[in-house]
């Protein structure tokens, strides 16, 4: 007979975490602030129509995703460079302005 331990780590249940105090670089799409947002995200954006949109870390290799903003959403460049958006009441949950000296 033998007799089986499960170790479990931190990762591998569910948990509570909270987002380690990180700085974003973030612009909020208006509809009419296109330039910025392209001089700031460089080939990571594109127009289609009305549409802003935006190539993530989820479109994968093939780059079939297709990922729009709306306007008064947030385009952040992550932590590692990544660009994604996000929802103004999340982002106003989530993140505050980092006043600089």
């Amino acid at each position: 007979m033998s007799l089986e331990i499960t170790v479990h780590t931190h990762e591998d249940i569910p948990q509570t975490y909270k987002k380690k105090p990180v700085e974003v670089m973030a612009v909020k799409w208006t509809g009419s602030n296109y330039d910025t947002i392209k001089e700031f995200a460089g080939e990571n954006v594109a127009l289609d129509g009305d549409e802003l949109i935006i190539k993530t870390l989820e479109d994968g290799s093939n780059g079939q995703a297709k990922h729009a903003a709306t306007i008064g959403d947030f385009v952040i460049r992550g932590v590692a460079g990544e660009f994604y958006f996000c929802k103004p009441k999340i982002f106003k949950d989530t993140y505050e302005l980092v006043e600089k000296d």
